[in-house]
């Protein structure tokens, strides 16, 4: 752990806030005219995903964790405990339900992720942004249903069910934003 003061804040460091780890995903330094600049922060709880706004004097002193990213992939489910394998040494971890998220329903065998670790604990999963899935079935589209934006629901290979377009069809490829878990496009 280093101290670091909030001109050293980027996109992604990890910083130990109220005795929790969490990272920062935006901040915008602010000087009000006559009076003191401050840093606006939004942050993301490491455990529970939970994002804040956060409010840090220009200058104030964090305590910075140095985490290393490494790549996992997803190899099975045992219980309630997702197994992943280091990609680099082999080594097998299984890790609780509760720390991957509700990104996790579009998680699926052999599938990649990158695992934030400090020393020998790993402290956050990230899945990728998009994945890409097939869709396994979907009701047909109704012609005519063209009003604006109209969806129908889609379950795909993972078991998830998301909502997507009427031209969709069971066996097309879609891409699919695990942080909110809607449709993005379809693959070609």
């Amino acid at each position: 752990m280093a101290n670091a003061t909030t001109t050293d804040f980027r996109n992604g460091m990890v910083i130990r806030y109220n005795n929790d780890l969490w990272t920062i995903t935006e901040f915008h330094h602010v000087s009000p005219g006559n009076w003191r600049a401050f840093v606006r922060t939004r942050l993301k709880n490491l455990k529970n995903g939970r994002v804040i706004e956060q409010r840090f004097r220009a200058g104030e002193e964090v305590d910075e964790v140095r985490v290393e990213h490494q790549n996992w992939q997803f190899l099975y489910i045992d219980g309630d405990d997702y197994v992943f394998m280091n990609t680099e040494t082999f080594d097998q971890q299984p890790i609780p339900k509760e720390m991957l998220g509700d990104a996790i329903r579009f998680l699926k065998e052999q599938d990649e992720v990158e695992m934030l670790v400090d020393g020998e604990n790993i402290i956050a999963v990230q899945l990728p942004n998009f994945l890409e899935l097939t869709v396994e079935s979907a009701e047909p589209g109704v012609r005519g249903d063209t009003a604006n934006n109209v969806t129908k629901p889609a379950t795909l290979e993972s078991g998830a069910v998301v909502n997507v377009p009427l031209f969709v069809n069971p066996g097309d490829r879609i891409r699919i934003d695990t942080r909110t878990g809607q449709y993005v496009e379809r693959v070609k």
